[in-house]
């Protein structure tokens, strides 16, 4: 006889919300819930420490089927995306070809390539494309947007020539109206008539998208994820606005509508963002009609790995970020994904960086598996309630843009741009103050490495004879304002010496030396920690007889009213003077002529450029 069923945990009863929180705080010992565990996130909605059950019953995601309107769990019955590399077109059309047949052999199977003008030509293009099987992979073009409606009719054109079904070739042409007014500063109100020729010449071309909405430069610009997303709602809201008042009809202009979303480093909201993102936008849609929530209102999403995090110093460390970036829009459900190499911030990649960048891929296919189950997160406490609340905020970002005229007149009058860099603006400084981590660069960074001979990117700016008449996207990557400062002195020939006098509480003086170590390290400082010291007077001489310019008093708050005095006195100027930590005592030090403190709450990057400045690096 089989064994009756037991119900597990039976004798535990539920607890409640309440009882959690009231717990919880109690834990806290008079320090207030709200301030310590509730998160008040930059994209304007706050996040609690926990989630329950009934957080989500009332949440209109719960009840979304994969591959079902409103497409918020998926826009198909499983969660294969495609492994995108991108290829930059030189004069050698052929060294391109070969490239990409190599890629399509280890893994890849969707191709981007960058064109000049001097590729746009039915010869070049042939050159280019020759034994690409143009329906067994995604083929997507990037070119100046005034030769777009060029390219399409030679695509197609070749495809014919080859006996391609050109109703199975996927991929696209990077039409994007808005480029010039947000990466170049550039006005270019009259788009309509330009994308009119880019749609008539796409008609070759059925499943290519030509209408581009490059949200990537957003995100590599150090926008928030809610201003991606509202602003990429708004602007692709705009191609269906004005392409039907050009006479298209919604289903033509959604079906040739590609998203290029960046992502970011924040790894459960970017899950989110992609989810967000197909449900919005399937709103969008379907305002047109309920006839149009259909096939014609799925969301068609490519990821990029986002710029903007990336840093020059500890490279390899973008692996970590890249590999994280990768998983989240993996998870999101996203249609094809880009990882950048992780040295592009400082030359051109080579082999093994883009080899590496493709595995990182492919080992979420191949060995993660997180192509096989369709929205994983789905259910997610947390994931369901962070994809709400990403997109009550990014909806009300759409509807302000909607009601101050549409995104044309947004981008046309700076207002996009105003609103990222500030948020840019906004970054740098939490970076600068370590409330936004970079390791290897702002904290822990690497004590001996020399950066300035690899960098052989040029960074100049692209020059199509326009006239600047807005202000355009700031690109400056977190990291940039702290590789300037040491690279500052790399390239002064003068490295300042740091040295740590360590003295009394053997716990706290390790703790504080470690951190100062880590502090100066960021600007490429050298280093001489100690294990401690029996007097300050001995302290300091072992610092003068290594020639130190920074002399770093590390010990307790405690015992800082006695030794920071008698250290400074005896050291009488011959270094710079500084106290690790933000002792009670600071006033009577301070009276004293002691100036110099760093700790947990100190702007680290200004802190290190009044040290420079000191030592005359510049």
């Amino acid at each position: 006889m089989a064994k009756e069923k037991q119900k597990l945990f039976s004798e535990f009863p539920p607890i409640s919300a309440e009882a959690w929180v009231e717990k919880i705080t109690a834990d806290l010992k008079g320090a207030s819930f709200e301030k310590r565990l509730i998160w008040r996130t930059n994209e304007g909605f706050d996040v609690n420490p926990f989630y329950r059950r009934e957080d989500i019953q009332e949440l209109k995601t719960t009840t979304s089927l994969p591959n079902e309107y409103p497409y918020v769990r998926s826009t198909r019955m499983n969660n294969e995306w495609l492994v995108r590399q991108d290829i930059v077109v030189g004069e050698n059309v052929a060294e391109a070809n070969e490239k990409a047949l190599d890629l399509l052999n280890k893994g890849v199977d969707s191709l981007g390539f960058s064109l000049k003008k001097i590729h746009i030509n039915a010869e070049a293009l042939a050159a280019l494309l020759k034994g690409i099987e143009p329906t067994a992979v995604e083929l997507n073009f990037s070119c100046c947007i005034t030769r777009a409606a060029e390219l399409l009719p030679l695509i197609a054109a070749y495809f014919n020539s080859v006996g391609a079904d050109v109703t199975k070739c996927r991929g696209s042409v990077s039409y994007d109206p808005f480029k010039k007014q947000l990466v170049r500063g550039v006005s270019h109100p009259d788009w309509v008539k330009m994308a009119a020729e880019v749609m008539e010449a796409a008609k070759g071309l059925p499943a290519f998208r030509v209408l581009n909405v490059n949200a990537c430069n957003l995100s590599d610009a150090g926008a928030f994820i809610t201003q991606e997303l509202g602003y990429a709602l708004a602007w692709g809201a705009e191609f269906l606005d004005k392409m039907t008042d050009a006479g298209y009809k919604p289903e033509e202009i959604a079906s040739r509508i590609k998203f290029n979303f960046g992502i970011g480093s924040n790894y459960f909201m970017e899950i989110a963002k992609f989810r967000a993102a197909r449900w919005l936008w399937a709103e969008i849609v379907g305002s047109y009609g309920d006839q149009y929530k259909n096939e014609t209102a799925k969301i068609h999403q490519h990821a990029t790995t986002s710029f903007w995090n990336k840093s020059i110093f500890d490279a390899h460390v973008n692996l970590l970020r890249t590999q994280t970036e990768a998983m989240s829009a993996a998870i999101g459900g996203v249609d094809s994904i880009t990882v950048q190499p992780f040295d592009v911030t400082y030359q051109h990649s080579d082999d093994f960086s883009e080899r590496i960048a493709r595995n990182q891929q492919l080992l979420l296919k191949e060995e993660c598996h997180f192509d096989k189950v369709i929205d994983p997160s789905a259910g997610s406490y947390y994931i369901e309630t962070l994809t709400d609340s990403i997109a009550a905020e990014a909806w009300k970002l759409f509807l302000s843009v909607e009601e101050a005229g549409g995104f044309t007149q947004a981008a046309e009058a700076g207002m996009v741009q105003a609103a990222v860099n500030a948020s840019n603006k906004k970054r740098h400084q939490s970076v600068a103050t370590r409330r936004e981590i970079f390791l290897g660069t702002n904290q822990f960074p690497n004590f001996t490495e020399v950066a300035g001979s690899k960098i052989t990117l040029d960074g100049g700016e692209h020059e199509c004879g326009c006239v600047k008449s807005i202000e355009p996207l700031d690109f400056s990557r977190g990291a940039s304002e702290f590789e300037a400062l040491r690279l500052s002195t790399e390239k002064s020939g003068k490295t300042p010496v740091v040295f740590m006098l360590t003295i009394g509480n053997l716990a706290m003086r390790l703790a504080r030396s470690q951190f100062s170590c880590n502090f100066f390290a960021c600007a490429g400082y050298k280093l001489i920690d100690n294990l401690g010291f029996k007097t300050v007077e001995e302290g300091v001489d072992a610092a003068l007889a290594a020639k130190a310019d920074i002399v770093v008093l590390c010990s307790s708050d405690d015992e800082y009213a006695e030794y920071a005095p008698a250290a400074f006195e005896y050291l009488a100027g011959r270094a710079e003077f500084v106290v690790a930590g933000a002792p009670a005592c600071t006033p009577e030090l301070e009276a004293k002529g002691i100036k110099n403190y760093i700790h947990v709450k100190s702007n680290v990057l200004e802190t290190l450029r009044a040290f420079n400045d000191k030592f005359g690096i510049r």
